[in-house]
């Protein structure tokens, strides 16, 4: 147990040093927000790397994956067919070369796009960062055998990210996500044959797991497994395609052309790692799983972890850790780096002070990592203290759908549609983000009869959530003014 405490202590304490050293080098809003531009290809594959691969990935796919087995690799899916369509807009995304999706959203739909549009992505990010701390939590609590309860754990993990993110901003994520993104890679992949191993390969697996773990659809997916699937992978591809971290590291590439580079890269990245953490968390879970009872004797939510600390070699175990922390502290960072961009971008500049002193601007983006890296630690400690059931898959599920409903549709549509108008982006954006707040937290309290599983009626909300968002966007198109001249001109400039 010393080895792994230590070896990631000094990792971290190596990772902080540097950070230091970056930060002494933010001096312009173009430094902390979008790294200066100046980010080569390497730093951009594995810094979108970093962004994509966090606990969503290590905590709740792993959960997922443990209850489910190889169907849910379902909900990476997602990502991937994200990636692949984001990779013929990455050009023209630097090209266009803002702060965040706020500066499309008002060119194509105006003002009330992107304060409402700014509103639904901090909710979604803040969300996404307060489950990092719980992942960290976790982590601190498997390397130390218990030692550190998962409740200290993410409040450590919360004060390391805050503290990481208001030092350096994007100079530092983006130079920190290189040594993480390397790590992350290496061990997930050397990782794998040791944890088949262990579990006695698939023979093994089939014969301690139930053979819904090897269907295509799981019967754990609850009344419509096929939909719930389908649910999970159309969350996922529609939070990646309009996610502003993403775009905001588009943004800081040096061309459009490394930008483009950059995705057709990170997209083999994502495929590996993700597909290797699957499978890793379900033959860990076939060596965790008691055979008579058949019932998994760890938390599902740390079943990567576990498989670190029991299952693989120390070396290669430590390495599996330390990727680990590095998921939940460079994807924490990436996150709350974001929202309090929004702030900063969307609501002080555009409407209290245009034209602020750059260093000022700086400080106050600190401050407002703090206020929401606070924020987003209320929302993991107040359920903890309630002693709510947790779980990470859930939290992150309601952040992906509000997300991708409100905001992508109308965000992807300004990059690819002349005919879109500001009605329908207005439109699309409030109507997804209301029918979604509603159908997962306000629906369940009026008609939890209704509730078959976590879904109303047994039906994914995000089908609902998604339809009526591209309803919005369509009917108000149709019937609202068209855009002009001026606001197409930065989206299509050669028309």
């Amino acid at each position: 147990m010393q080895y792994y405490i230590w070896i990631i202590l000094l990792y971290f304490l190596l990772l902080a040093g540097y950070n230091f050293y970056k930060a002494r080098k933010v001096k312009s809003q173009d430094d902390f927000m979008v790294a200066g531009r100046s980010l080569s290809l390497t730093y951009i594959v594995f810094t979108l790397i970093c962004t994509w691969i966090g606990s969503g990935t290590f905590i709740a796919g792993a959960e997922y994956a443990a209850k489910a087995g190889f169907s849910s690799l379902w909900m990476p899916a997602g990502a991937w067919f994200g990636i692949a369509i984001i990779y013929f807009l990455a050009a023209k995304i630097r090209t266009f070369g803002q702060y965040t999706i706020g500066d499309i959203l008002e060119v194509r739909y105006g003002k009330f796009a992107r304060i409402f549009g700014a509103i639904a992505l901090v909710i979604s990010f803040v969300t996404i960062v307060s489950y990092q701390f719980r992942a960290g939590g976790y982590i601190l609590n498997v390397i130390t055998d218990g030692y550190i309860s998962v409740e200290v754990g993410q409040a450590l993990s919360a004060g390391f990210v805050i503290l990481f993110t208001a030092l350096g901003g994007m100079v530092a994520v983006a130079h920190t996500d290189l040594p993480n993104g390397i790590i992350i890679v290496l061990a997930c992949i050397a990782a794998t044959p040791f944890t088949i191993a262990a579990a006695g390969g698939m023979e093994g697996a089939r014969a301690v797991l139930p053979p819904e773990h090897f269907a295509v659809f799981s019967a754990d997916f609850g009344e419509c497994p096929a939909l719930k699937a389908l649910g999970y992978c159309l969350s996922t591809m529609l939070l990646l395609m309009g996610v502003q971290s993403m775009y905001q590291k588009f943004y800081s590439a040096k061309s459009p052309k490394e930008a483009k580079q950059g995705v057709a890269l990170w997209i083999v990245g994502t495929i590996i790692v993700e597909t290797v953490v699957v499978v890793i968390a379900v033959f860990a879970a076939a060596k965790f799983t008691d055979p008579i009872t058949h019932k998994l004797t760890v938390d599902p939510a740390s079943i990567v972890l576990q498989a670190a600390r029991y299952l693989v070699p120390q070396p290669f175990g430590i390495l599996l850790l330390a990727a680990a922390c590095a998921v939940v502290v460079s994807t924490g960072m990436n996150y709350l780096l974001s929202p309090s961009t929004n702030i900063i971008r969307d609501f002080y500049q555009r409407f209290i002070n245009p034209q602020p002193e750059s260093k000022r601007v700086v400080a106050l983006q600190k401050i407002f990592v703090v206020i929401l890296g606070f924020i987003a630690f209320l929302l993991i400690f107040i359920p903890t203290v309630m002693k709510s059931n947790i779980s990470v898959l859930r939290y992150s599920y309601f952040a992906y759908t509000i997300y991708g409903v409100a905001i992508t549709p109308a965000l992807v549509s300004a990059l690819v549609f002349k005919r879109v108008n500001r009605l329908g982006g207005l439109l699309s954006i409030t109507i997804g983000a209301f029918a979604t707040i509603f159908m997962e937290i306000i629906f369940p309290q009026i008609f939890p009869h209704l509730m078959k599983g976590d879904d109303p009626f047994g039906i994914p909300s995000i089908f609902l959530s998604f339809s009526l968002s591209i309803l919005g966007l369509v009917l108000g198109s149709v019937f609202g003014k068209p855009p002009t001249e001026e606001e197409l001109k930065p989206f299509f400039p050669d028309n």
